[in-house]
């Protein structure tokens, strides 16, 4: 921390000892109030807005192909992507992990404003601000003109920069355990990119933009044809090392990025050929072996990352301590059995768009008003509810899609203000995401709440009415007074386990837990589009006044993240541009 940079201290570090009381303590001490908002700067510093783009200075940027929608690979329809086995297996090509960075984490349009313009992308995030970084591990393989090593996605140029070269053998030792062709996707923060703008609550944010791009990721992924997995095993010091966060000299005098997680990206054939082989029986690691992260991060490495922020005002310590509190210290050698062969899903999950999967993620656009006059229908909603739904008694890689990318039983149940949905009664309802979970939620709320099926709700979908009446005062007003939350057809808020995931599996359970809601955020976002409305996601919200709503006491559930859907109304004052017009007159 330099002298222009003074520090807001903060005592939670003086509270506890145990890293699940810290980051609980983080948690209560970010929450809004009605009389107070979590602590941040107050106003926005424009002169030290940070950069949205990172770069490595002296590392190699290698362009990707800028691929028209009708060019190879193409796209398969948005209904496809959700059928198993649906969409045939691409190889790894210049031109695949091209479309992959493309619809993960690149650019969908830039917006114009006199003479402002700023970038769009696939992967949203709070304010637009995008404090998360991606990164690939690629391995020798014929038809791919790119080298071994690690690369971090340059998505202003839609270009790789080549971080490391790493050895061929040492990458073969590191993937070894894992299916046929593939290869590794890793998530980094950026936590002063949101700290510039929310101050002490940014941790929160940045890691369900987290969850937004391991969404936007599986989904990409699913257009190819590749199956993903988030190695949950590994501890974030192996993360570290194989991303390059460790290395204070590339990131000195700049902003650091925080290891966040690994993927496995294999393509959907290798795992049938797998299943059909001698290795029948064979089970997908969710951890790397401490030898082989060892073998790979010995470099060489290229680059020094670049500067976002000339000064940084206000650093906020607390974000520094909650990082530390919930940082994974150990490697859990679990794995998971690969997909014998593929599950089908009943018709009803279908989608009832004709458009590709490709137009789909690219028009995704965050709404910021609504009309308050659109209406879906009963149809409409159960389908979206029932895309959310992870269904929890598969095995996780014979969950649908995305929901086969995490590798833990769901720990986020949605609370429903239902405004305008033809054929349901407005007022307040309750999924069960996991159906095993309703007894808890039941004993978690007021005991005088009803309880009571929604009406005309598929069997499958553990809705429930609560509250009867017109909601839509209520839902903005505990949303930080947004009209956005009212003026939908319906908006939600994500209840999290929360005191009980914590204690049993670790403080590092707390940033999964907003990976989850950003995964469903990524869902939410998706549906609504292909239903022909709009969604938005909402990180400002008034915590406890959430939870006196079904009369939820302490800690043991909490409101994470908070969604909204309905017709939307664009400003037309905004010229809107190709996502890569400015590469044309470089």
């Amino acid at each position: 921390m330099t002298p222009e940079q003074p520090s807001v201290s903060t005592p939670i570090e003086l509270l506890s000892t145990d890293p699940v009381d810290r980051v609980m303590a983080y948690h209560v001490r970010t929450k809004h109030h009605f009389n107070r908002y979590a602590r941040s700067l107050g106003y926005l510093d424009w002169a030290n807005q940070p950069n949205p783009f990172r770069r490595f200075e002296g590392a190699q940027l290698v362009r990707l192909p800028l691929l028209k929608s009708e060019d190879e690979p193409r796209s398969p329809s948005y209904q496809a992507i959700y059928q198993p086995g649906a969409v045939p297996a691409q190889l790894l090509t210049d031109r695949t992990i091209s479309r992959f960075f493309e619809l993960a984490l690149g650019l969908s349009a830039w917006k114009k404003a006199g003479e402002s313009e700023w970038a769009l992308r696939n992967n949203p995030s709070s304010g637009n601000l995008h404090p998360t970084e991606g990164y690939v591990l690629l391995p020798p393989t014929e038809g791919l003109d790119l080298k071994p090593g690690l690369y971090h996605y340059a998505s202003r140029e839609h270009g790789v920069e080549l971080r490391a070269d790493f050895s061929p053998v040492a990458i073969s030792h590191l993937l070894a355990p894992f299916p046929s062709g593939a290869f590794l996707f890793g998530l980094t923060s950026v936590h002063w990119r949101e700290a510039w703008k929310y101050g002490e609550r940014a941790f929160r944010y940045c890691n369900h933009d987290v969850g937004h791009a391991i969404g936007s990721a599986r989904i990409a992924a699913a257009t190819l044809g590749w199956k993903m997995a988030l190695l949950d095993g590994v501890d974030q010091n192996q993360i570290a090392r194989v991303l390059g966060t460790h290395r204070v000299d590339d990131f000195s005098g700049v902003e650091p990025e925080h290891p966040d997680c690994l993927a496995v990206i294999w393509p959907g054939e290798a795992e049938a050929r797998a299943s059909s082989s001698s290795r029948e029986n064979q089970n997908l690691p969710l951890f790397l072996e401490e030898t082989a992260v060892t073998g790979v991060a010995v470099g060489p490495w290229h680059g020094k990352a670049n500067e976002l922020s000339r000064e940084h005002g206000v650093h906020w310590d607390v974000i520094d301590q909650v990082a530390e509190a919930s940082w994974k210290t150990a490697v859990e050698h679990r794995d998971i059995q690969l997909s014998q062969s593929p599950v089908l899903f009943e018709t009803l999950h279908a989608s009832r768009t004709t458009s590709d999967a490709a137009a789909i993620i690219r028009q995704r656009r965050s709404a910021v008003s609504f009309d308050g006059r659109t209406s879906i229908s009963a149809e409409t909603f159960f389908h979206i509810l029932q895309r959310v739904m992870p269904q929890a008694e598969r095995p996780q890689l014979q969950r649908p899609m995305p929901w086969d990318v995490l590798p833990w039983d769901p720990a986020i149940h949605l609370m429903l203000f239902v405004h305008r949905v033809e054929g349901l009664e407005a007022g307040l309802y309750v999924l069960a995401r996991d159906p095993n979970k309703l007894p808890f939620l039941q004993q978690s709320m007021n005991p005088e709440l009803e309880w009571t099926p929604a009406p005309g709700c598929p069997e499958d979908l553990p809705l429930f009415w609560l509250l009867q009446g017109n909601a839509q005062r209520l839902a903005a007003q505990v949303s930080c007074q947004q009209g956005i939350a009212g003026d939908s057809a319906f908006s939600l808020g994500m209840l999290a386990e929360f005191e009980g995931r914590l204690r049993q599996g670790g403080a590092w359970w707390y940033p999964r837990l907003f990976w989850e809601t950003g995964l469903l955020g990524q869902v939410l976002y998706l549906e609504a589009e292909a239903a022909g409305v709009r969604g938005t996601g909402i990180g400002c919200f008034f915590d406890d006044p959430v939870h006196e709503v079904v009369g939820i006491k302490g800690l043991s559930i909490q409101s994470l993240y908070h969604f909204t859907v309905g017709g939307p109304v664009d400003d037309q004052r905004l010229m809107t541009l190709p996502p890569y017009h400015h590469l044309r007159h470089e």
